[in-house]
């Protein structure tokens, strides 16, 4: 017998666990893609941040534990932000990951294209930061001033609208594309002005690092988190999507539930101090959760600006990599 499911109507019960007092906007309706549930792989890739709370799970062990019992070996590989994970995604190295909406806007750019959403998690903290004894006090200051950033990263759609509430554009400032750990030497030795950059490398900064914030996101167009697939592996293995959607959630719970208990894993794990992740994890939000409309808007607003921007050689339609499992 043969019948059609959204993906999350099989995760009916996760959803109920998912964390209370989040906004949801009707689901999304005509989704372009579809996937079987019908086997199991031998192997899932998933691509991680140390930033991002799929560290916990794999420290955890529990999607090892659910998909041990189908014969499905599961092989984690790091990255330290969203554009190198998402090229290996498109190059077909992993099949899962969590990234912020910039990067994943650019590798849907990409004419050999794999991404796929698969749900989303609620914003992190995000700002730019200046020393504590800059005489930058306004967005404003910034003009001509050397920025550091991940170029393609969800700090680079942080900088783009934050500059643009003081009438400026990228090409007002100088970029200094670099990865976390050396934007955080070159923001401590002076060689930048400013850095964008989110938690809990931008709670370090705060605490340890001599910073101070310029702007942060809150007031800015929403950038949401996306667990994020590779469209062949997904459309075969859809169990194993949902699979991790539902650990990924069960992650959530916990760390939101003993958020002290979960610091002290993560900052073993991160080399962050254990006061650090305290205070990230108390300034974000919690949950794993189906795409919306809401959802999927903010994120082609996204594409629409890189567009305009000139980041992104044509337009994309975020709706049409969203999935639909089917099951046989």
């Amino acid at each position: 017998m043969k019948r059609r499911l959204l993906l999350f109507s099989v995760l009916s019960a996760f959803l109920l666990l998912a964390a209370c007092g989040q906004e949801r906007s009707a689901s999304l309706s005509s989704p372009k893609q579809s996937a079987s549930t019908d086997s199991w792989p031998k192997e899932l890739h998933v691509g991680f941040q140390k930033s991002s709370f799929s560290l916990f799970l794999k420290e955890k062990g529990y999607l090892e534990k659910q998909l041990q019992k189908h014969g499905v070996q599961v092989k984690w590989f790091e990255f330290q932000s969203g554009p190198p994970l998402l090229e290996a995604l498109n190059a077909g190295q992993i099949d899962i990951g969590y990234v912020g909406g910039a990067p994943a806007v650019l590798a849907q750019a990409n004419p050999d294209s794999q991404l796929v959403y698969l749900a989303y998690e609620p914003e992190v903290a995000r700002a730019i930061i200046v020393p504590k004894t800059s005489s930058i006090h306004t967005v404003a200051d910034l003009k001509g001033k050397k920025v550091a950033f991940g170029k393609g990263s969800s700090a680079h759609y942080t900088l783009l609208t934050a500059l643009e509430t003081a009438g400026l554009t990228l090409n007002d400032i100088t970029p200094v594309y670099l990865q976390p750990s050396e934007a955080r030497t070159a923001f401590e030795r002076g060689d930048v002005d400013a850095w964008v950059i989110w938690d809990p490398f931008l709670a370090d900064a705060e605490v340890n690092g001599g910073a101070r914030i310029l702007i942060d996101a809150k007031g800015l167009p929403k950038q949401y988190g996306f667990i994020v697939g590779r469209n062949e592996y997904v459309k075969q293995y859809a169990n194993v999507a949902q699979t991790v959607i539902a650990q990924l959630n069960k992650v959530h719970q916990e760390i939101h539930s003993s958020p002290d208990e979960a610091a002290k894993l993560l900052a073993k794990e991160t080399k962050i101090g254990e006061e650090i992740w305290k205070r990230t994890l108390s300034r974000r939000g919690y949950g794993v959760f189906p795409l919306t409309k809401e959802v999927i808007d903010a994120q082609q607003r996204i594409a629409d600006r890189f567009y305009e921007a000139g980041l992104i050689s044509k337009r994309v339609k975020a709706k049409d990599a969203v999935v639909v499992i089917k099951e046989q």
